[in-house]
């Protein structure tokens, strides 16, 4: 080989030598601290400075709670923080009607109704004459009032209403009528409340809850579900009682109602409410004496009347006090007349619970007669 040809090789020897040399250091150093990143070989590959390299990774493992050449039982890995959850949504002041309806229910989902004003909330009003029949009732029925859901028509009402019991509802209308004070019989404002109630009781229903709704000025002195077929679709009271249960020639009253939750009961109430302008400025009431035979047969709905001498009132009054379950100061207008003739009534039941099975057998209590409306 010539002198030339050695000169020639020489270089390319020495790179050869160089690089392997170059290979041989990058890969005892990786050996000898495996943790180093990326950015270690790019530094000595790119030939920014082996020092800058050493910088980067050496930081690296001291944010990672590892000392320079340790090695890590594991690498860490920091978790994706979890959204914050969207804010609650603050509860309505006035109470959520499909909560109320299932606190208060039974296990079949049944609710016990009655819809106050303010005018009905006061002291010594009817509220209280209401809550004091459960309480001197017989038989347990006190335990009645867990399931009473109370629809009050004004805030007042609303507020009344939680000073005293566990369930209240504050039905909102839009009809610009202030239902803080009485409404008298037949006026166009009691006229309102009345359909207004009705289409509440309907929407009930489309919840799938059965409810018995009763007026306030309903004394419950004994459980009247007991008298409830369990074949009727609706149960309703009667302002004069022929004596046979299915009879449609019975007058009923809306202020004692049981409806069963299905389609049947729904359609009914569709037509009951449409008949609020057939037979346009009737009362709630009558339209459904108008419409219950075309009703009954097209929806093939079973329609109870229920029986005066358990489901009394004053239009048709028991006066057997070993049978009622509750009395109604139906056929009475004005809360003042209301007012007299149902505190004698409680009086007369006092006396009754007080008196001795003799005495109460022997017909010895009798209600007070005549009053203002009672007779």
């Amino acid at each position: 080989m010539k002198g030339g040809d050695v000169s020639s090789i020489s270089p390319l020897v020495s790179f050869v030598l160089g690089a392997a040399m170059a290979t041989v250091c990058v890969l005892f150093f990786m050996s000898a601290s495996p943790t180093r990143r990326l950015a270690d070989i790019s530094a000595f590959s790119t030939g920014n400075g082996t020092q800058e390299g050493l910088h980067l990774a050496s930081a690296a493992n001291h944010d990672n709670g590892v000392a320079d050449g340790d090695t890590p039982a594991a690498e860490v890995v920091t978790a994706t923080p979890a959204p914050a959850p969207a804010p609650a949504q603050a509860p309505s002041p006035w109470g959520d009607l499909e909560e109320v309806l299932q606190r208060a229910a039974t296990k079949d989902r049944t609710v016990i109704m009655t819809q106050i004003n303010a005018a009905w909330t006061r002291p010594g009003s009817l509220l209280d004459l209401f809550f004091e029949s459960f309480r001197n009732g017989e038989g347990g029925v006190a335990r009645l009032l867990d399931h009473l859901v109370i629809v009050t028509m004004d805030p007042a009402a609303y507020e009344g209403c939680q000073a005293v019991h566990r369930h209240c509802y504050f039905l909102r209308t839009s009809n610009g009528v202030d239902y803080r004070s009485e409404k008298m019989f037949m006026s166009k404002d009691y006229l309102e409340m009345m359909w207004g109630r009705n289409r509440f009781q309907q929407t009930v229903l489309e919840l799938g809850y059965n409810f018995l709704f009763t007026d306030v000025d309903v004394m419950w002195f004994r459980d009247p579900f007991r008298h409830i077929s369990m074949a009727a679709d609706i149960a309703i009271s009667s302002d004069v009682y022929m004596g046979d249960p299915y009879s449609l020639r019975n007058f009923p009253n809306g202020g004692f109602l049981f409806v069963r939750s299905s389609a049947k009961t729904i359609d009914f109430y569709r037509a009951w409410q449409q008949g609020r302008w057939r037979f346009f400025g009737k009362h709630e009431q009558d339209v459904f004496n108008l419409i219950k035979h075309e009703q009954s047969a097209k929806l093939d709905l079973a329609i109870q009347f229920l029986d005066t001498t358990y489901i009394s009132g004053f239009c048709q009054l028991s006066k057997d006090l070993n049978k009622i379950c509750t009395l109604h100061a139906n056929c009475c207008v004005g809360l003042g007349a209301k007012m007299h003739d149902l505190r004698g009534v409680l009086d007369v039941w006092r006396n009754y619970t007080a008196g001795t099975p003799d005495e109460r057998r022997a017909g010895k209590f009798q209600w007070k007669l005549p009053g203002i409306c009672i007779h």
